[in-house]
């Protein structure tokens, strides 16, 4: 299913813009004209914008979303507002931006979560109708790591060693359907490994299950890691992107370490209800693009362990369609139910 144009509709119910086809809304778009959108545009914002997430305070994702909320709120001169509202993985407010008025005065600061459909057992909105993409705002990179008294040093040393021991070892994660759960089940699919899961209600919970030994590897966020690792509690093998990390710069990429088609990044994003007008959207993810580039807020991203991005909308759209196929398919091979 592909990507309704509903930026180029001005307001309109939620249910109208999930059911009607991509080229019906641009009919519909065209009979509306543009100088309402405009005039919104002139005018925008006419009142505080909440960006909303579904996790609570001092999280990767709410971390990033007040990163932006104060560059917004400088630009725009009116106030951008962190609304924490979590529950069920993310999709309680989720639910509650796709039914906010589509004007742009309601956004959705998102991770990787909400593109796993597939894990949740009743989803409350489609995000490939419900959602307009607004801007990748950064990557949040996990890093393989294993207990230091396991004998490999580098990603082909656990490979083999899993292989000369399979089912034997046993991996941690933040939960099921967790990103680091994905990530593991992706590098196992693609190096054929046998690991035993064991997943914590949480990433921080799965870290001290490595270091006391409970566990010999996972994946898990760099800022968790790296004091353990300086502290010699376990062992950096490589990080999920497809570059190395400011703060591991000795750390290879998995593909630098041997799998080439590797690819797995927590990433925190930025999502409109769709039929917000396309001069509001393009306001924002100007002022969301600039902001990422200023020094200031790159320095405070990548202290904090992120890869800054903030691209268009169209770039955001085609990650989030690849991340769809990509989970899809890790989501089937390891038989992961929908809870």
């Amino acid at each position: 299913m592909g990507w309704h144009p509903v930026s180029l509709v001005a307001g309109g119910s939620r249910a109208m813009r999930s059911i009607v086809p991509g080229a019906a809304l641009l009919a519909i778009a065209a009979g509306l004209g543009g100088a309402p959108s405009q005039t919104q545009a002139q005018t925008f914002p006419a009142r505080p914008v909440r960006i909303v997430v579904g996790f609570g305070a001092g999280g990767g994702t709410d971390i990033a979303a007040r990163v932006i909320a104060q560059r917004l709120s400088e630009s725009f001169g009116s106030n951008f507002i962190v609304d924490n509202r979590p529950g069920a993985s993310g999709n309680l407010a989720g639910d509650l931006v796709a039914r906010a008025p589509a004007d742009g005065h309601a956004m959705l600061m998102a991770n990787s979560t909400i593109a796993i459909p597939s894990l949740i057992a009743k989803p409350l909105f489609d995000i490939r109708k419900d959602f307009l993409p607004l801007s990748l705002v950064a990557l949040g990179p996990s890093v393989l790591v294993v207990h230091p008294s396991l004998p490999v040093k580098d990603l082909k040393g656990l490979i083999a060693l899993a292989r000369a021991k399979p089912g034997e070892l046993s991996f941690g994660s933040g939960g099921i359907g967790n990103i680091t759960h994905l990530a593991m089940e992706l590098m196992i699919a693609q190096s054929g490994v046998r690991l035993v899961h064991v997943p914590y209600k949480g990433g921080a919970p799965s870290v001290v299950g490595l270091v006391s030994g409970e566990v010999a590897t996972l994946f898990t966020a760099i800022p968790t890691a790296l004091p353990m690792i300086k502290a010699g509690k376990m062992r950096a093998i490589a990080v999920s992107i497809s570059k190395r990390n400011p703060a591991l710069p000795e750390v290879p990429t998995m593909a630098e370490a041997g799998l080439p088609d590797y690819y797995a990044a927590s990433w925190y994003g930025l999502l409109l209800p769709a039929g917000v007008p396309r001069p509001v959207v393009d306001a924002l993810a100007r002022e969301i693009s600039g902001a990422m580039q200023t020094p200031a807020v790159r320095d405070s991203m990548i202290r904090q362990g992120f890869d800054p991005v903030g691209n268009s909308p169209e770039e955001f759209a085609g990650f989030i369609r690849e991340e769809l196929v990509r989970w899809e398919k890790v989501v089937r091979a390891a038989g992961i139910k929908p809870e």
